[in-house]
């Protein structure tokens, strides 16, 4: 008997039965239930571009298990669990363990992120918390180095030992597969560890981060060693073997995540973090101890959920503040009639992407002042979703004209759960202008039960710190810039200090794993890389699949807009030729002349930058099929089961 049919422990089943009883379950027919998502979606405009041919995937129906990941490699190492009769979760941990060898740049056991799950057969929908945690001897002044100019900070930071979190994958993967999967953890490591052995030939995506890596594969010698041999970056197609990463897997595999968090390749892992740069070189040194490794845990957590246009979109709760930032968009923008092109709201509308855009400015705000760990500081999430301060804010929108730069609103009159001033006023405050780029990863798995994982799993930026732990070949990630870098806390302007650092404090996230439900039943799973940025492409995927009616394809390859700060500069998308239908110029000259900021010149085509990388999976509702949708942002790719007809004589 699988773990999908076993019953759960009682504590799990007291959880759903109070669940259960919370929820009232919707009275209506699955052959009734309107669905999102699935192929063949809308019809686009025609476009003179040469458009590339879909995707082998687009438009199959599955009903033995879906999964979409960023790289082939790794989605055949979960699709190969499912057809072995794993669940989700045994198949996400043979992902994520693949992913730190194939896509060693952007996510690992040196780092951490959020595994969003939903269990079918207790209706079950909650979060692994896996965010790396500061260390015992953190500060809130750790970042404020000495001479070192404030546009700098970010680079020296990142690539010090100061930046590293106590990680926490690897924690999660072995919780999750304990508690809730079919396999052991050895079995889910072992097709990583031949890999590593073995080699396999890089992508254009992981040669482009080696070459364009701001030097962060070559601060480090070990670093140096793997990715740039002789000095000379490894090239698409190139053989990367990494056999220190295959014993490090060797060793989890037989003694289990002990020997990380308590034994041999913890102690390699805290010297490793001391090391630090030039600049700084005792300002710089990690703070880690062998005592924070051990005192590591990850937390089981509620999503954060919010009803749109009767759709319940789920995902991430603090420390990430994507959840809580991509409801409030999508409540701000629920009042307009988006999706209809007779109103002047089709998609990439001057006035789709003008509300889409104010919507961010004023959400941002709202994170920058109130999101952070709830486990040291209180977040006013109610405050934050509740309808009527939302109302408040969405009316600050002009359809006619950009608002000035937006303060963060006030919302504890809202939350009788949280204290605080409730007559605070804010001001509006200056852009960060810190330069923090970060990568990521995403990937989704639907099995044939209906279990659900919803995964964003990083080391922060590309590369994390640059420093490769010496003779067990993973990276370590530089989380911690992730704080304040200057402490913020102040009791005169009422502001609450949420992410300024703290010892065992989660640095706040933007990562959004996300489902999507109808009543009870999921009907869609997705999410992305990309920083904050994070937060915009979940929110565009999101408008994509239930106003503008497209499939997941569709919703994944058409142009993304994104503004990450109160003072507004937009990056938008459209240089591939995949990205359809695209932003026109018309469209982003309307917007210039609503006094939209970041778009350039009028007359050019100011939408350039790539954002993010979705991958995401659909259930129809009404026949039970699955689909997948992968992002050709990087090497998306999905791969999907039927399930054999003896056993599931309904496959079509």
């Amino acid at each position: 008997m699988t773990a999908s049919n076993r019953p759960a422990r009682w504590r799990l089943g007291l959880l759903a039965a109070s669940l259960a009883a919370a929820i009232a379950v919707p009275a209506f027919a699955h052959d009734r239930l309107p669905s999102i998502g699935t192929p063949p979606g809308i019809v686009l405009p025609p476009t003179s571009e040469t458009v590339p041919p879909a995707p082998a995937w687009d438009g199959q129906a599955y009903k033995g298990g879906v999964v979409s990941v960023s790289h082939p490699l790794a989605a055949q190492a979960g699709a190969d669990v499912l057809a072995r009769g794993g669940n989700a979760i045994d198949a996400a941990a043979a992902i994520q363990f693949m992913l730190n060898v194939v896509e060693p740049q952007f996510s690992g056991i040196g780092g951490g992120g959020f595994m969003m799950v939903h269990l079918a057969r207790h209706n079950r929908t909650f979060a692994i918390d896996a965010r790396e945690k500061a260390p015992a001897a953190a500060t809130p002044t750790q970042f404020v180095l000495t001479d070192v100019a404030p546009a700098a900070r970010f680079t020296i930071a990142s690539t010090s030992g100061l930046a590293v979190g106590v990680p926490g994958t690897l924690a999660a993967v072995d919780t999750a597969l304990k508690r809730w999967g079919t396999i052991r953890l050895a079995e889910a490591i072992a097709p990583a560890i031949d890999v590593a052995e073995n080699g396999f030939a890089i992508n254009r995506f992981l040669a482009a981060n080696i070459a364009g890596d701001g030097g962060r594969t070559g601060f480090q010698p070990e670093t140096a060693a793997l990715y740039r041999p002789g000095g000379v970056p490894l090239a698409t197609g190139a053989v990367l073997k990494n056999p220190d990463l295959a014993k490090t897997f060797r060793l989890i595999a037989k003694h289990g995540p002990d020997v990380f968090y308590r034994g041999e390749i913890g102690r390699a892992l805290v010297a490793a973090q001391q090391r630090s740069r030039t600049p700084v070189a005792a300002e710089g040194v990690g703070r880690m101890t062998m005592q924070d490794l051990a005192d590591y845990r990850v937390v089981i957590r509620e999503p954060v959920s919010v009803n749109y246009r009767g759709w319940t979109v789920a995902a991430m709760s603090p420390p990430s503040s994507g959840g809580l930032t991509v409801g409030q968009m999508l409540e701000m923008v629920e009042r307009f009639p988006i999706g209809d092109a007779s109103q002047g709201f089709g998609f990439g509308s001057p006035t789709t992407l003008h509300v889409m855009a104010e919507a961010m400015r004023l959400a941002f705000a709202d994170r920058a002042v109130w999101m952070g760990d709830e486990d040291f500081v209180p977040v006013p999430k109610a405050g934050l979703l509740d309808r009527d301060y939302v109302a408040t804010r969405s009316a600050m929108i002009n359809t006619t004209a950009r608002m000035a730069t937006p303060a963060a609103g006030n919302p504890l009159p809202y939350d009788t759960a949280v204290k605080g001033d409730r007559n605070t006023r804010f001001t509006a405050e200056k852009e960060d202008t810190e330069q923090r780029p970060s990568h990521t990863t995403h990937f989704s798995v639907v099995d044939k039960w209906g279990n659900v994982v919803s995964y964003t799993t990083t080391i922060e930026a590309t590369w994390g710190t640059g420093i490769t732990v010496p003779g067990y070949g993973f990276l370590l990630n530089n989380e911690l810039t992730d704080f304040n870098f200057d402490p913020t806390v102040n009791a005169a302007t009422g502001n609450p200090g949420a992410n300024d650092v703290a010892p065992a404090k989660r640095p706040r996230s933007s990562m959004a794993p996300a489902i999507v439900f109808r009543g009870r039943e999921p009907v869609a799973a997705y999410g992305s890389p990309g920083g904050a940025t994070i937060i915009n492409s979940v929110f565009n995927v999101t408008l994509n699949l239930i106003d503008h009616g497209m499939s997941m394809q569709q919703a994944i390859n058409a142009p993304r807009l994104s503004v990450t700060s109160a003072t507004g500069t937009i990056s938008c998308e459209g240089s591939e030729a995949f990205m359809q239908p695209k932003f026109s110029i018309a469209t982003q000259d309307a917007l210039r002349s609503l006094g939209h900021l970041g778009l350039g010149a009028a007359g050019a085509n100011g939408c350039i930058n790539p954002i993010g990388s979705v991958q995401g999976v659909v259930i129809d509702l009404r026949s039970g099929r699955q689909y997948g949708g992968a992002d050709p942002r990087r090497e998306g790719t999905v791969i999907g089961l039927k399930p054999r007809k003896s056993r599931d004589r309904d496959d079509d």
